[in-house]
């Protein structure tokens, strides 16, 4: 009985929502062992490492209903999951899922990465962080997933930013996060064979996708610290977190993430102030500077960055001052809109791409590439 803690139905009683299936739970915890601090849940230092629960049970047995009354199920059931890794952890004797043998070539590939002089260890939390990232980017790829700003593809480019940026804290201050695929690969060849066949392509999406926040990383996090450091309060206002992200592309999820590290808050409700208002100016203006002057190109430019590098296409048309022309001559400042690219379009707070167009007789240097609502790449150079 002295290893049982009853912890009463905030944490031992599980349900869908206000109403439906629901019923008493059990977690079965670990002890490490006295020499790691912690105490066992329900108490006031659980939130150690001595106590890990690996195992969980539901008895789903009530349907709950509108007024509260817990009715029996005709047929109850037992609902149990196991923390695999945590079990891992425990048959190998260790009290972090960082310490077993799934990890730790992961792990000591990070601190590889690092810069000696830093003296960063196996146990940095940073490491961690990017040791796990690197495995749930990678599966995302391979399972068709790439990085865009809307759903799973936002989730998926949050994940490789946010470990880009632990790897700039640590003080790696190259392109860095692809060079970790092949360790994984490696280590996942027998129960993950697809993560080795498409190696190729899991590097060159987070090669290029880092190579594009680098930029903005950089610039934002310059911003971010010089605000931080002006700050008066605990709150970083609502117009500093739009800058950022609409003046140099930070996005506020890392802005949020940076401000949690120093026990600080964002003012979103001041944040979206600053979204209406951009929104406003932007309807005011129009999808195209250029179209004032009777350019309007309605044709979407086809991405093609996440499977090529470089690639070949029509020319949809060329701009240059403010008006469609036929030719550009040495020297001028233009736009030209392409039917396909590689070129990533700025939009939702990311930089756009900068590079060079080429044919056998001309050059032209791209400083920038804007996607418009029509979806037609402008390459500005």
């Amino acid at each position: 009985r002295n290893r049982i803690s009853r912890c009463g139905a905030k944490d031992n009683f599980w349900q869908m929502g206000d109403t439906g299936p629901c019923g008493p739970s059990s977690e079965i915890f670990y002890d490490h062992g006295e020499d790691i601090a912690g105490g066992p849940p329900g108490h006031a230092d659980e939130d150690g490492d001595r106590y890990i629960e690996i195992w969980n049970l539901v008895f789903t047995q009530y349907d709950k209903q509108e007024d509260g009354y817990l009715k029996p199920l005709a047929a109850p059931c037992v609902d149990t999951g196991m923390g695999l890794e945590r079990l891992a952890a425990v048959l190998q004797h260790e009290n972090n899922n960082y310490d077993t043998d799934g990890f730790k070539s992961l792990v000591k590939a990070v601190v590889d990465l690092t810069p000696k002089a830093n003296g960063i260890k196996t146990d940095n939390a940073s490491v961690r962080v990017i040791a796990d990232h690197i495995r749930s980017t990678a599966f995302m790829i391979v399972d068709g997933v790439i990085p865009s700003n809307e759903g799973r593809g936002y989730v998926l480019r949050r994940i490789i930013r946010r470990a880009i940026r632990h790897g700039h804290k640590i003080g790696i201050d190259k392109v860095f996060f692809y060079r970790l695929a092949p360790v994984l690969a490696l280590e996942m060849k027998e129960v993950y064979p697809e993560l080795k066949k498409a190696l190729a392509n899991v590097e060159k999406v987070l090669k290029r996708e880092e190579q594009r926040f680098a930029q903005t990383l950089d610039q934002g996090m310059g911003i971010l610290e010089a605000a931080i450091a002006n700050l008066k309060g605990s709150q970083i206002d609502g117009e500093t977190v739009f800058k950022l992200y609409d003046t140099f592309g930070f996005p506020v999820d890392l802005t949020a993430d940076v401000a949690r590290e120093r026990d600080l808050t964002i003012d979103m409700p001041g944040f979206e102030v600053e979204m209406t208002k951009q929104r406003d100016r932007a309807r005011q203006a129009g999808d195209f500077k250029t179209t004032q002057k009777g350019v309007d190109i309605s044709d979407a430019t086809e991405f093609l960055g996440y499977e090529q590098l470089e690639n070949s296409s029509s020319i949809q048309a060329l701009i240059k001052d403010g008006e469609l022309v036929d030719s550009i001559e040495a020297g001028d400042s233009a736009i030209i809109v392409l039917a396909q690219s590689s070129f990533y379009g700025e939009s939702g707070g990311q930089v756009g791409d900068s590079g060079v167009l080429s044919n056998k007789e001309i050059s032209f240097e791209v400083g920038n590439t804007q996607k418009q609502k029509s979806g037609a790449f402008e390459h500005h150079g």
